[in-house]
């Protein structure tokens, strides 16, 4: 299962769950300091566990610093206190995991996209492992506000768009995604043809599902440096997407960040703006 990562604040323990919907990997809750069985917490679920807490067992060396800046946000009662549920990766079928399995692309390009994917693995059984699975245990062991209100989940790069999606086909349960560096090429960038189609089904699947939402918040944003140059002019697209008259009654805050790099670092950085704004410190 891999090394427990070292947190500064809180703690973390590990839950070894089997799913028949997916290969087992690790999932880390992490509790704040003071955990209190008596106090009802938020939960925020989030891709790519491994890469959240401890950036010396990271491929990387880099991380998001999640346990300081949600403790130092509960303690300064910018929001409730909340706890987190790290969803690790494999990284061989992350792409077939995390890409929005519901959209529709011209026929030409069909093949270009299912090559990228694993048959043993799909967003929606992966949707179906937190929603039937995963949640339901940590609202059965953990002290918990389950409704959709206090549940969240965030993801960056492909993380992003799983967490859009996540609430897109799963509105009654999550209340708020945190979409950061949302990759909406969904692969390869510089193959333009097929960047512009995935994204032309990312913003139709989007676009036919906002008018089921009603109280559900996402939050996007991006930088200017490495993948997230290619962004900008997709965000703007859904930035219009959620302007339009009809979808105004759906909460949307969208960022730009100049000079942010695609990586842990500058997700670390602006993490906070997006726990702040959606989970907002009740009265």
């Amino acid at each position: 299962m891999g090394q427990l990562p070292y947190v500064s604040n809180g703690k973390i323990e590990r839950l070894a769950l089997t799913s028949k919907y997916i290969p087992s990997r690790p999932v880390d809750v992490w509790l704040p300091d003071n955990y209190d069985a008596d106090t009802k917490y938020n939960v925020l679920y989030m891709q790519d566990g491994q890469m959240l807490f401890d950036s010396t067992i990271t491929w990387n060396h880099q991380e998001w610093h999640v346990e300081e800046t949600i403790q130092r946000l509960i303690n300064g009662k910018n929001i409730p206190p909340t706890i987190v549920v790290a969803i690790h990766n494999i990284a061989r079928i992350r792409y077939a995991e995390y890409v929005p399995k519901n959209i529709v692309l011209p026929s030409n390009l069909v093949h270009l996209f299912t090559e990228k994917l694993n048959d043993t693995t799909d967003a929606n059984k992966y949707l179906k492992f937190i929603t039937k699975e995963l949640k339901p245990y940590i609202d059965q062991h953990y002290s918990t506000k389950s409704d959709a209100l206090h549940t969240f989940i965030a993801g960056s790069s492909m993380g992003g768009l799983m967490s859009m999606y996540a609430m897109c086909e799963y509105p009654k349960v999550f209340g708020g995604a945190i979409c950061m560096s949302t990759h909406w090429p969904g692969g390869d960038p510089t193959n333009i043809k097929l960047a512009n189609a995935m994204f032309h089904g990312f913003k139709t699947y989007l676009e036919d599902h906002l008018s089921k939402l009603k109280s559900n918040k996402f939050y996007f944003d991006y930088g200017s440096a490495t993948l997230d140059s290619f962004y900008a002019p997709y965000q703007k697209q859904i930035d219009r997407l959620f302007k339009k008259e009809n979808n105004r009654n759906i909460a949307y805050l969208s960022r730009y960040f100049e000079g942010d790099a695609h990586d842990e670092k500058a997700w670390s950085m602006r993490f906070l703006i997006p726990c702040c704004w959606m989970m907002q410190a009740e009265e």
